[in-house]
């Protein structure tokens, strides 16, 4: 597995707990105020105790002025894709283009049922994910010149409307998973791909997965660069080694991350910090994300 040569991109995790709004708000500010780029925020409806992911992340944007912001992932299974990608035009107008797209087929069929979805699973659930995403960018790039979006899908059936207002720039629309029919639908279809968190998908199973996008991209006359890649990383930067994730010092996270982007063909990466605080926010912003990137440019120059 090769670099893919997409710029990079680094962020911070940020839990929509429901109870601390504050502390979220301070996290954020001190991202945006560190020079990082992106701020992740994960999405699960059902769950009482975080606030609604859509609803947190307009609120964070109003806060801020220049971090971007980029669910992980809306769960698809609970929300119409039309009707979303409103949101989502909506949303990146209000931030000034500070919206990234991203969206995953929507787990835990029980809970999604609890909450009138159709709890769909296996193959259908997958099915229904690959036409909400048609729907997503098609719709989303249809608002940029007032074009009509139609569909017909066994899920899915859009008549014919025009999305609007057009968003301040062209919203890109990621997909999260890993099984194998989620990745080649990423292939297929998506700008991105949010890779589960590296306990999830370890990174020696990395490059099977980015193999599956690659040959379904190129099946359909895509180009692997097409699509843009993202991993998720819990751990924490300090004297603690061991433990879930990446855990050690500065230079084992440097070392790691030059490799996952040369190496694996990640080119953002977003730090779930095992303890969130101020210090590893520096700690990752300060002396992590800097050296990765003069080590990246340096080892791209050679080839």
């Amino acid at each position: 597995m090769a670099d893919y040569g997409a710029p990079l991109r680094f962020g911070l995790s940020v839990t929509p707990d429901a109870e601390n709004l504050s502390d979220i708000i301070e996290l954020t500010r001190a991202v945006e105020e560190a020079g990082l780029d992106l701020i992740a925020i994960q999405d699960h409806p059902y769950q009482p105790a975080y606030f609604d992911t859509w609803t947190l992340i307009t609120h964070l944007a109003a806060h801020t002025s220049r971090i971007r912001f980029i669910p992980d992932v809306l769960n698809l299974a609970l929300r119409p894709p039309a009707m979303l990608a409103k949101a989502a035009v909506t949303l990146d107008v209000l931030s000034g283009g500070r919206f990234d797209l991203a969206v995953g087929a929507g787990g835990y069929a029980p809970l999604v049922e609890g909450m009138g979805g159709t709890g769909l699973t296996g193959g259908a659930l997958v099915a229904a994910a690959a036409e909400s995403v048609q729907i997503l960018r098609h719709a989303v790039d249809a608002a940029l010149n007032n074009r009509a979006v139609t569909f017909s899908g066994a899920h899915h059936q859009v008549r014919g409307f025009h999305l609007g207002p057009a968003p301040a720039h062209r919203i890109p629309v990621w997909v999260g998973g890993l099984r194998p029919k989620m990745l080649a639908l990423t292939g297929r279809y998506a700008d991105g791909w949010i890779c589960p968190i590296n306990t999830g998908l370890p990174p020696e199973k990395v490059p099977e997965a980015q193999r599956i996008i690659d040959t379904a991209a190129s099946e359909v006359g895509r180009q692997p660069q097409d699509v843009r890649r993202l991993y998720n990383i819990l751990g924490s930067i300090g004297p603690h080694v061991g433990g879930p994730g990446l855990n050690g010092p500065v230079e084992l996270w440097v070392d790691t991350l030059t490799e996952w982007v040369v190496d694996l063909g990640f080119d953002s990466m977003i730090f779930w910090p095992a303890a969130p605080s101020a210090d590893q926010v520096r700690l990752f912003a300060d002396e992590v994300v800097p050296q990765v990137r003069q080590r990246v440019a340096e080892i791209r120059q050679r080839k």
